[in-house]
């Protein structure tokens, strides 16, 4: 099995310090006991309340290319505290990562709590793509009344026949774009919550998306 530790202490105290190299060891030292492939050791000195991270976006990229099939911790509030902690488990499980936890000294153990708002998570996320997948059928029909041609967008298709549709939220692009990020910065931000994206795919998305919207917006 190859696995990605994972340590974090969220100040640069002395103690915190000498905590982050004994998260190390002790990770370090279960994978061993149980012949794992250690492929990388990530540490970092950051809030369990942020998610944007350097850490988070490296073992998510592993992940997200299956280079990696499970991630150690030495307990769950090492890779996130509150919400944050919500969302990489649900990302994790979403990739179909193991948990493996020193305190649990095995595969990590979700309390009742975070099992209950993991699976309304879920349930909320896909009635998200629902909506949003309905909006968009909803708009292009109404592009297409209003004399848009959707075959202009299509002149390269004989170059790729067939190819499928790459899903990932718009709503985090609008929201990215929002607040000022580049469309390469937007599609490396996706990329490492798991989502294979190029920027020029990024680009014409949110362009497609915000002609729809105007179109919403004057029929």
């Amino acid at each position: 099995m190859r696995v990605i530790l994972y340590c974090r202490v969220s100040t640069e105290k002395e103690a915190q310090v000498s905590s982050l190299k004994r998260q190390q060891s002790e990770l370090m030292e279960m994978a061993q006991a149980h012949s794992m492939e250690v492929v990388d050791c990530i540490a970092e000195q950051a809030s369990g309340y942020s998610i944007e991270r350097d850490g988070i976006f490296r073992l998510l990229d592993y992940f997200s290319k299956e280079e990696a099939d499970a991630l150690l911790i030495q307990d769950e509030t090492r890779l996130g505290r509150g919400n944050t902690k919500i969302a990489l488990f649900h990302q994790l499980n979403k990739l179909n990562v193991s948990i493996y936890t020193l305190t649990h000294e095995g595969e990590l153990e979700f309390s009742e709590s975070d099992s209950m708002v993991l699976q309304i998570v879920g349930i909320v996320e896909e009635y998200q793509r629902k909506i949003h997948n309905m909006k968009i059928r909803r708009g292009m029909k109404k592009a297409v009344d209003n004399g848009f041609d959707p075959t202009r967008n299509l002149s390269n298709q004989h170059l790729a026949p067939g190819r499928e549709r790459i899903e990932f939220p718009i709503e985090e692009v609008i929201r990215l774009r929002n607040n000022k990020l580049t469309f390469h910065e937007i599609a490396a931000t996706l990329r490492g919550l798991g989502y294979d994206v190029s920027k020029a795919t990024v680009h014409r998305r949110y362009k497609e998306h915000v002609s729809l919207e105007n179109s919403d917006e004057t029929s």
